[in-house]
């Protein structure tokens, strides 16, 4: 017998037999628990929730767990080893999000990002500025994997473009965060797209790939809407962005051979490549760019006046694993110009690492598995389990007011239910993501939502209605789901 086989055949031994199944009511007191803590947590530390205290909530959440699991002669060593498995199902994930890091890194100091937003800010124009807008965003945003760097750069600057033709501030902000959420999803450099995979027991590309089949609809929706909005309003003045041109041409040799790195990128992805494997080739290639084309950048970060092998070697380092800024003439751009490398991905590698301890505790006491049971009794039909999924999503949006706990809570809790039910990951983390990613910034007191209201100085209640692809993507998702589109059954393999 191999040993992983002994390994399982010890765990399933090792289950008290005899212990009563817990009631629905005793499995969801660590639930209730982590929520109410995870609500007050962000309630009293708001943005700064992330840095640490949410971290430790879900430990306190995992303790309690325990504590259940205690009282029903669940052994330590049975909750241990079930923590162990979740969290070694992780490693390909944390990984990913290490390359992730390094990616970002020299895609920012070879200049690549900042041709994307150089280009994109060229398509502006009075008539379809709407629609230029979520385009405009969804670039940098796929470029950057942040919908909060977008909005507070970029956003901010096509904020003042609008005000400046007469148009809504609302429709405006609506138009940003559609394009922003949209690359934020789709970008394989997002926490977001990596912890819902994650949480899902899925993978990167494959969850890009098959969240595709919503997302697209959804955002040519939004698209049209805006297109049409912008042939019916009155707009006057013209979109000055020569000063944002300007500061970035002067930062960097912006040229159309950078496109090559994320060409490449793309074609390696589509050809299915292994996500570490791609992201690896786009982190070398990003650095090899760099030293052609920002050779005083990269030696600077280097900590020389002049390129050669040790500022070279010293400088890309930098860009890979610490945070890095360009410094420009323009305060506005400074934020965008930033990457955080493979040290800025130590926050959500954290959260995932304990959100693992919380889920493996919970399996461990058989706390996942009456949920589940629950669930699918009520949860009749295929459409009742998605439905089931988006409303806990929005629920913990709106309670624990965080998009991060709206993709881990669910993400453990109902992951068992989709393989019951033999469906692919890939169904619960697209459905995590046209949920809980992007409602997020549609509740004023969601981290999410008063990030973004604040920076953009623009109330939700004004931009809730515009921000169409947010609200769109639940509905969609939905409607895949009671249509039966593209709903991926697991194989035989993968189900055993």
């Amino acid at each position: 017998m191999s040993e992983k086989k002994k390994k399982a055949k010890y765990r399933q031994n090792e289950k008290v037999i005899e212990n009563r199944e817990l009631n629905i009511w005793e499995a969801l007191i660590p639930v209730f628990a982590l929520v109410a803590m995870l609500a007050y947590n962000v309630y009293v530390f708001g943005d700064d929730a992330l840095s640490g205290s949410n971290q430790f909530i879900l430990l306190l959440g995992g303790a309690i767990a325990a504590i259940v699991g205690f009282f029903n002669k669940v052994s330590y060593k049975q909750m241990i080893a079930e923590v162990a498995e979740n969290v070694k199902s992780t490693t390909g994930a944390l990984l990913i999000l290490l390359m992730v890091g390094a990616l970002s890194g020299t895609w920012l100091v070879s200049g690549i990002i900042p041709a994307m937003i150089y280009y994109g800010l060229q398509i502006l124009n009075p008539t379809i500025f709407l629609a230029a807008c979520v385009i405009i965003c969804a670039i940098i945003s796929i470029a950057t994997g942040s919908s909060w760097t977008t909005a507070a750069t970029v956003g901010i600057a096509l904020i003042g473009i609008g005000e400046a033709l007469g148009i809504s501030l609302g429709m405006t902000a609506g138009a940003v965060l559609s394009g922003a959420y949209f690359g934020d999803k789709m970008s394989p450099l997002s926490d977001t797209t990596n912890l819902a995979p994650a949480m899902a027991g899925g993978d990167l590309f494959s969850h890009i790939r098959y969240m595709a089949w919503t997302t697209i609809p959804t955002v040519s929706i939004t698209l049209i809407v805006f297109i049409i909005l912008g042939f019916t309003i009155n707009t006057s003045g013209v979109a000055d962005t020569d000063a944002i041109l300007g500061t970035i041409d002067s930062a960097f040799n912006v040229n159309g051979w950078l496109f090559i790195v994320p060409i490449v990128v793309i074609f390696l992805i589509v050809k299915k490549t292994p996500p570490l494997a791609a992201l690896l080739i786009g982190t070398l290639l990003g650095g090899v760019f760099a030293l052609i084309f920002q050779p005083e950048i990269v030696s600077k970060l280097g900590g020389g006046e002049q390129l050669n092998f040790e500022t070279g070697y010293k400088g890309m380092l930098n860009a890979i694993t610490v945070e890095t800024s360009i410094a420009t003439d323009n305060p506005e751009l400074n934020d965008l110009f930033s990457a955080k490398g493979m040290k800025g991905m130590l926050g959500t590698i954290w959260l995932i690492i304990c959100a693992m301890v919380f889920g493996g505790i919970m399996d461990g006491i058989g706390a996942l598995q009456r949920i589940t049971k629950s669930l699918l009794s009520m949860a009749k039909t295929t459409f009742g389990l998605f439905a089931s999924t988006v409303g806990s999503c929005l629920a913990l949006n709106v309670t624990a007011s965080d998009q991060y706990l709206a993709l881990v809570v669910p993400g453990k809790m109902f992951s068992k239910a989709y393989e019951e039910r033999g469906l692919a990951p890939e169904n619960l983390s697209r459905t995590l993501e046209d949920s809980g990613t992007v409602t997020s910034v549609l509740v004023p007191w969601n981290t999410c939502g008063a990030y973004h209201s604040g920076v953009l100085g623009v109330s939700v209640g004004e931009y809730f209605f515009y921000a169409i692809f947010n609200w769109l993507s639940p509905f969609m998702t939905l409607l895949f789901a009671a249509f039966k589109i593209k709903i991926k059954q697991l194989t035989t393999s993968t189900a055993a």
